[in-house]
């Protein structure tokens, strides 16, 4: 589908006149990743779950990654879905899903950010992803002519799941040599980390421009994989400043889940969905 200026793939379940719900992942993450979640959800809603440019099945991105591109992808897949939509982002989508809210806000109904990237003061200069994103994606081909993305990918797939997961891989082992054995994904990804902090410092200049729509908002924070006492304190202080946004924020503290909240606790998911429809 085209979203945006790129070509996205896109996955859809549930019933055609459902509420609408637009599930997008976070970085390097693939349409399956919410697989669980959406098994939950697609009995009563429409869900419509995408993956980023270069990611999953998506081919590979016309421009850079940037906070301004991921905004208009979100729009349109919002005006294909039928707005109002829900939106759930977790971990770095979370950035887009927000400035979607801010700068169209006719398009949301209300949002759930599962265990979102916060920075609360980042720094993005000098800005080079632009210049770099070629290097990367020349990189992602060079692994894939060598073969070295079949074994690479999937085993960094593998290490990344086993810290973030207790619930650990729900796919077959073909669908996942088929999206981290593409060279594609694996550039992609490199590209997108070192766009993460001129997204985020993007997203603070738009606070000040813009503000929070009066929306349902949902903050689900996992804690069951941050680490000491002091870094725990500060990542749910965060998010409980995301959640703040809204005068119908709510943040949903998850002490012994770890970071793929969508994998492990669906059903968390699927209550903060009902919250925001309710």
């Amino acid at each position: 589908m085209n979203a945006g200026g790129e070509l996205v793939h896109v996955v859809e379940s549930g019933p055609a006149d459902g509420p609408p719900l637009l599930l997008s992942a976070g970085l390097g993450e693939a349409w399956f990743d919410w697989g669980p979640t959406a098994d939950l959800l697609s009995g009563a809603h429409r869900v419509i779950a995408y993956d980023h440019p270069g990611l999953g099945l998506s081919p590979a991105a016309q421009v850079p990654p940037s906070l301004r591109r991921d905004v208009r992808i979100l729009a349109d897949l919002a005006q294909r879905a039928g707005p109002p939509v829900t939106v759930l982002a977790h971990s770095m989508a979370g950035f887009p899903a927000e400035a979607l809210a801010r700068l169209h806000p006719e398009l949301v109904n209300g949002l759930v950010l599962v265990d979102p990237s916060y920075e609360r003061d980042p720094r993005s200069y000098p800005r080079l992803s632009a210049a770099l994103h070629p290097i990367f994606i020349g990189v992602g081909a060079v692994l894939e002519r060598t073969r070295l993305a079949r074994l690479a990918g999937p085993a960094a797939r593998r290490l990344i799941l086993k810290h973030t997961s207790d619930r650990g891989e729900t796919v077959p082992a073909k669908d996942i040599r088929e999206v981290y054995g593409r060279g594609t994904v694996l550039g992609t990804v490199l590209s997108a980390n070192c766009a993460y902090r001129e997204m985020a410092a993007d997203l603070v200049a738009l606070r000040e421009r813009r503000p929070f729509p009066d929306l349902p908002l949902i903050v689900l924070t996992a804690l069951g994989d941050v680490g000491d006492a002091d870094r725990a304190r500060d990542w749910a202080e965060g998010h409980r400043r995301l959640a703040a946004m809204s005068p119908r924020g709510r943040q949903i503290e998850l002490t012994g889940t770890k970071h793929m909240i969508q994998l492990d606790r669906p059903d968390a998911v699927a209550d903060a969905v009902a919250e925001v429809l309710s």
